[in-house]
């Protein structure tokens, strides 16, 4: 490699962001032309890549670096001086093109899953090629495998895709079991139905004009001025976004926690759901089935978080089916693709500076698939290190389901008596 760039491609991949708001096209060209040739064999394939630029306007970039160290005696006169488009010129992306793709590319994934199409999640066995001639064929989409993963990577999925969802180590024996029982699980509910539910808590925001990844539209020449660090301002602390998406309806709820992420802010949070969307949604609900992960606030050896939906249990009259998904498969989690994606999308180049403001952010994510949202302030302290005894976790009315049996269980409250 030539040069000294390092290569920490996300960082590299945020520099590239920030100087695309920062510098004309001309300039722009230039600065991803000077990467490529810094990078030497391979350079104009990772520009390319990393800024969603076109292989030809890098390599425009690339022949103009040369121009200038081989014409370096030259003056500026003496030559023409490259055009500069005005803003918003130049070639469209592939999501303006084509308005369906990434709606176009969830149904391919959807349609090339083991047995049902109809399933809530969904693990491929397509490649990126794979998924670039089908929407050519059979959308009329034409499109690179290098666009088909940046869309991906868009709307929620990591890289596992890309790569045939080969995960990294040694997989579970029993991961394909335990999808298959999440699948006709859900579809049992539903087709009844039941709510169906996926929970998690996305990362926590440090609020403050801090710099958000992204763009955003503004006047030329008149970028966000933000801080030029990311360190927590104690005054205003973080958020804690903990999402509930409803499968079959289409619709979110986030619980924004300013305290702990713990089992007790997962517990209020489905509590929350329920008290303000769910038992409007559906009156007759008898049960409710919960998709989440295998570890955190939720995870599938905490006892306090199987205490808390005792309690939801209890309170609500419902019965608490829940399913955990096998290790190092969180991505297939639905609400991490059909909600918290979707969220990035609404605040990306938008800093996080107050409460009120990342609540008009989450209450505005929509999509064209009708997506909902809505989002209440949770303003509860939650306390870590809770231990609960083996006497209260004893107390709890809980069914283990299947051969799988820390992963699909039923909580029913507490046992009387």
């Amino acid at each position: 490699m030539k040069g000294s760039i390092v290569m920490d491609f996300d960082s590299l991949k945020n520099q590239i962001s920030g100087m695309k708001g920062t510098l004309d096209e001309r300039a722009y060209r230039f600065y991803l032309g000077q990467l490529a040739v810094s990078v030497g064999r391979g350079g104009l394939a990772l520009i390319s890549n990393l800024s969603g630029s076109s292989v030809n306007t890098v390599k425009r970039g690339m022949n103009e670096v040369k121009e200038k160290q081989s014409a370096s005696s030259a003056t500026q006169s003496d030559r023409e001086e490259p055009r500069v488009r005005k803003i918003g010129g130049g070639r469209k992306s592939a999501a303006t093109i084509f308005s369906n793709l990434d709606a176009s590319i969830e149904k391919i994934i959807d349609g090339s899953t083991y047995g049902d199409p109809e399933k809530i999640i969904h693990w491929t066995t397509l490649g990126l090629f794979k998924i670039r001639d089908i929407l050519e064929s059979e959308y009329g989409i034409k499109v690179s495998h290098t666009v088909v993963a940046r869309e991906l990577e868009k709307l929620g999925y990591s890289k596992q895709l890309n790569q045939k969802m080969m995960q990294v180590g040694k997989q579970h024996p029993d991961r394909n079991k335990q999808f298959e029982y999440i699948s006709s699980t859900s579809k049992t509910f539903m087709d009844a139905g039941e709510p169906v539910i996926s929970i998690d808590c996305k990362k926590k925001e440090n609020l403050g004009n801090f710099k958000n990844n992204g763009h955003e539209y503004r006047k030329s020449k008149d970028p966000r001025k933000v801080l030029d660090h990311d360190f927590l301002i104690k005054k205003l602390g973080t958020v804690a976004p903990y999402g509930i998406y409803d499968v079959s309806k289409n619709t979110g709820f986030i619980n924004l926690g300013t305290s702990h992420d713990t089992a007790e802010f997962a517990g209020n949070s489905i509590y929350q759901w329920w008290h303000h969307i769910g038992k409007a949604t559906y009156p007759k609900a008898k049960k409710l089935y919960i998709t989440c992960d295998g570890g955190g606030s939720n995870g599938s050896r905490i006892h306090l978080w199987k205490l808390q939906l005792a309690k939801l249990a209890e309170s609500t009259g419902l019965e608490i089916y829940v399913s955990h998904f096998p290790p190092g498969t969180s991505k297939w989690n639905k609400i991490e693709h059909r909600l918290f994606c979707y969220i990035s999308k609404s605040w990306e180049g938008k800093p996080l500076i107050d409460i009120p403001t990342v609540v008009n952010l989450i209450g505005g994510t929509t999509t064209t698939e009708g997506l909902v949202v809505k989002c209440i302030v949770d303003s509860n302290e939650y306390r870590t290190g809770i231990k609960v005894s083996d006497e209260e976790y004893d107390k709890i009315d809980i069914e283990r389901l299947t051969e799988m049996k820390d992963w699909n269980y039923i909580i029913r409250g507490f046992q009387k008596g």
